[in-house]
């Protein structure tokens, strides 16, 4: 249990490390293209951090065990747990952040046309995964039309954020950085090509710690004989969005709402299209009792959110509500 607890300790040292190099470079090379926060947040890196949630299902489903059920259920808890992960503790983390740091009125302030879209591209595409679980699995043709439709409403959604980048940064929404390159301090000269080179090690570092976290969570969870969908639900999206995690409080920490907010957001819309796409072809995709309430807590924490942010109350007070929908779920498991 001792190794078990070191190995997580160390993944997180390892993550953290990764997240810092990664945040900075990417403000760098937002900064050097004119690229809003919302679309370097909410894009590249959503896409970006959210890799290591988006290789588990893969490889549960592909390459894992004997048994083809139990590799569904890990893949689809996988998949599940990510958004529900996000839509609660992740934003009740930012809640606690910024209230000790701010003050529990104080409100947050990402840029909102962003976070609108973001938040109603994943309730959309959420909802059509949703109902995928009440589809037939023969013939397969009606699940197949639905993932492709949430395919096309991620590449739509890219183009819109894409699109309305260089609005927003005339506006003042730009993406700026006030620190230095990492890589800087070791007396490397400041260019494009070692921008990218600090992202790609970051983002090396943040895969390389997520999966140890996960070895280290599943040697712990398997000693409390933790059903295998449940494990998938609760313990594997500890690991895998942690990444979103830290990189949202440290871009908080830094003054940057939209960045922290979009980074959580974008991964939320990349999960709702692209991995339900994926998880409604499985023939486990159904209305199992776990995998409805995970899906109703995530819609109805998102909007809740998007509540919020419509009413311009967008507040650590009122957004610590999101860690209760996880306490309930978390509950309801028991």
């Amino acid at each position: 249990m001792i190794i078990d607890i070191g190995t997580l300790l160390l993944a997180l040292v390892v993550i953290l490390a990764g997240a810092e190099l990664f945040t900075n470079a990417l403000e760098h090379i937002g900064q050097r293209f004119k690229l809003s926060e919302g679309l370097v947040g909410s894009v590249f890196a959503a896409i970006a951090t959210a890799l290591p949630e988006t290789v588990v299902p893969i490889i549960a489903v592909f390459f894992g065990g004997n048994s083809r059920e139990v590799r569904e259920h890990i893949g689809i808890g996988a998949i599940l747990g990510a958004p529900l992960m996000l839509a609660t503790v992740a934003m009740a983390l930012i809640a606690l952040f910024a209230g000790y740091k701010r003050g529990w009125s104080e409100p947050l302030r990402p840029e909102i046309s962003g976070l609108l879209r973001d938040l109603l591209y994943f309730l959309v595409a959420f909802f059509i995964a949703f109902l995928g679980l009440f589809m037939p699995v023969h013939p397969a043709g009606t699940r197949a039309v639905a993932g492709v439709a949430l395919v096309l409403l991620y590449v739509i959604y890219v183009a819109n954020t894409v699109r309305a980048s260089s609005a927003l940064v005339s506006l003042g929404h730009g993406t700026n950085t006030s620190e230095p390159l990492w890589l800087k301090h070791m007396g490397i000269p400041h260019t494009l090509w070692w921008e990218l080179s600090q992202l790609a090690a970051g983002l090396a570092l943040i895969i390389a710690g997520a999966k140890l976290f996960v070895r280290g969570v599943e040697q712990i969870a398997a000693m409390t004989g933790i059903g295998v969908l449940a494990l998938s639900l609760v313990v594997i999206p500890i690991a895998t969005e942690m990444p979103e995690k830290l990189n949202s409080l440290l871009w908080l920490r830094r003054g940057k709402d939209t960045l922290a907010f979009g980074n959580i957001t974008g991964a939320l819309v990349f999960q709702g299209t692209l991995l339900p796409a994926f998880g409604m072809q499985l023939v486990t995709w159904q209305a199992h009792a776990d995998i409805v309430r995970a899906m109703g807590l995530t819609f109805a924490a998102m909007l809740w959110v998007l509540l919020l942010a419509v009413r311009r109350r967008l507040t650590p007070r009122l957004l610590i509500v999101n860690g209760l929908v996880y306490l309930l779920f978390f509950a309801m498991l028991a």
